[in-house]
């Protein structure tokens, strides 16, 4: 962990020092690369084709939205089946400032910055020339983990700005060396001088709500209140994801995501696993990185959950997607996971997919992607944790603000890893579109919980999230 303040000059971009050794000199696979040039107009008249109950008028304002708040998103999504062999994408969560570039194989030959720079060009910098009443100051990342990727945003906004760029630690429960004034980020300096902010990138993932505030004057990208909205707050992207669909249900368009029990206190949790057949996912709305997720699969691992102590008072419970012989009973039928290609040992494994998109003037655009694997193959019976076999998220938390990575079930999009997840072109426009319909819905539900004034509207975010704990945690 690195708590000290860096001052990044121009024009010392390392590829080393930002991507995976895996990812450095990996290939991007060719169905990868086709679909990353389709463009809009063929990516309408593909779905399309294939989904002709969808409004064409629709798919493409979707596909053209500019959001008001959420800049940059990402989506995890499991590629399942039904009993009956229908195929789709389904939403696990949507992330804001997620990660994925030091994972993405180079688009072209000549491109040593990759997601980096495509994210700063045709987001970040064109944002910043549209705002007329930023404050005077510097450009800065904010972040609390991942300093590999942190710190290659941190550097391609030099070299792109030509200035010099602070890459500041902000750490949960460590020295605090930003503030804010009147909506304004101001950095102090070791040397006692305080430096204003203008516009940060933010990687602050870990509640950032209690370190920055949910709306500030300083451009922040992404701001508190997308995660506040659905970024970092599953309990209300299920709510947005909800509002969202009622509002293009007649569009043929819908997020797809496993059937999901809101505010529920832990006395009640029993009663909805048992209502899921006995085989349920609890997760805690607030966390990231694979924590605070709990997969139940038999009575033992229900009962360890209830005996633990948990920070908040509320929790969402999912139905469970497994192996065909112990996946949920859903009101939607029972799903399964299609797994990866059998490997050698005729193993198969569950996967999941991180689906990364960024906006721009004419709508949202994928940025990188890159896909996980579990640690144990997926089996007709489980034999021990059902977390080795159901848990795909890499982040390891080895102490306070602490991390480590499993790189090992990294799965790139090269010309090796990407054969082995079963996918095809028509399955990642499917993802695409999945998570561009998320971020939507989470921009919209940021937008509600700004008042005309621009104010974080407190009293109607209780409404739909009244968690003590949370409420008080919030920096407003």
């Amino acid at each position: 962990m690195k708590n000290k303040i860096e001052l990044i000059e121009p024009d010392n971009f390392e590829q080393d020092n930002h991507f995976y050794p895996k990812a450095l000199n990996s290939l991007l696979h060719p169905i990868v690369s086709h679909f990353f040039n389709l463009g809009k107009e063929l990516i309408i008249k593909r779905y399309r084709h294939l989904n002709p109950q969808v409004d064409e008028s629709t798919l493409r304002e979707v596909l053209s939205y500019v959001p008001k708040h959420f800049f940059w998103g990402g989506s995890d999504l499991f590629y399942v089946t039904t009993e009956s062999g229908n195929r789709r994408m389904v939403v696990l969560e949507t992330n804001s400032c997620p990660s994925g570039q030091k994972s993405m194989p180079p688009r072209s030959d000549y491109d040593d910055y990759r997601g980096y720079r495509f994210l700063i060009e045709n987001t970040f910098l064109p944002i910043l020339k549209k705002k007329k009443k930023l404050p005077k100051g510097a450009l800065a990342v904010i972040y609390d983990k991942n300093y590999m990727e942190t710190s290659g945003y941190a550097q391609t906004l030099a070299d792109l700005a030509k200035e010099k760029v602070y890459l500041i630690p902000h750490y949960h429960n460590e020295k605090q060396f930003v503030r804010f004034e009147n909506g304004v980020m101001i950095l102090s300096l070791d040397t006692g001088e305080e430096v204003p902010i203008r516009a940060a990138i933010r990687y602050v993932t870990q509640k950032p709500w209690n370190r920055l505030p949910a709306v500030t004057k300083t451009f922040i990208c992404n701001s508190t209140l997308v995660c506040l909205s659905g970024g970092r707050n599953k309990l209300l992207a299920n709510k947005a994801y909800e509002m969202f669909n009622s509002e293009i249900g007649e569009s043929g368009l819908k997020i797809q995501t496993p059937e999901t029990i809101k505010d529920v206190s832990k006395l009640e949790i029993p009663l909805w696993v048992q209502r899921f057949g006995g085989k349920a996912v609890i997760k805690n709305p607030y966390s990231n990185a694979g924590q605070g997720v709990w997969t139940v699969t038999n009575e033992k691992e229900l009962a360890q959950f209830m005996e633990g102590e948990y920070p908040y008072n509320q929790f969402i419970i999912q139905s469970l997607i497994g192996h065909y012989d112990w996946s949920s009973t859903s009101q939607h039928g029972r799903f399964f996971h299609v797994g990866t290609v059998p490997n050698k040992k005729g193993n198969i494994y569950i996967s999941d997919l991180r689906m990364m998109v960024c906006a721009s003037s004419n709508g949202f655009l994928p940025c990188a992607l890159y896909a996980r694997r579990a640690r144990a193959p997926l089996e007709s019976e489980i034999k021990g944790s059902s977390w080795e076999i159901l848990g795909t998220n890499l982040s390891v938390k080895i102490g306070e603000n602490q991390w480590d990575s499993e790189t090992s079930r990294l799965m790139l999009m090269d010309r090796k890893d990407f054969n082995s997840l079963g996918i095809g072109i028509d399955d990642l426009v499917e993802a695409y579109i999945q998570t561009i319909l998320t971020v939507i819905a989470i921009d919209k539900m940021a937008k509600n919980l700004i008042s005309t004034k621009g104010n974080f509207r407190m009293k109607l975010f209780k409404s739909l999230d009244n968690d003590e704990t949370l409420i008080n945690e919030i920096m407003v």
